[in-house]
């Protein structure tokens, strides 16, 4: 079955069976699953409390500073 075949057959099937051929699709050419390992975990933790402990800025805070050191740099 070519390519066009199987494209003009999809309108016929049920929603069901395009969700089934869209998994499948997924599963073929989907990212590749992998389990995190202890390291990635530790890191992401890192990351969150880095991020719950330093100091935030707003956005016009951050222009300010790039305006900075954008002219600081010249």
């Amino acid at each position: 079955m070519s390519l066009a075949e199987i494209i003009k057959e999809l309108p016929k099937l049920k929603l069901e069976e395009r969700q089934t051929i869209y998994q499948i699709i997924q599963q073929l050419d989907g990212e590749p699953e992998f389990e995190a390992t202890p390291e990635m975990l530790a890191a992401i933790d890192e990351g969150i409390r880095s991020a719950e402990s330093e100091p935030s800025y707003s956005p016009d805070e951050v222009r300010q500073m790039m305006r900075e050191w954008l002219s600081a740099s010249k």
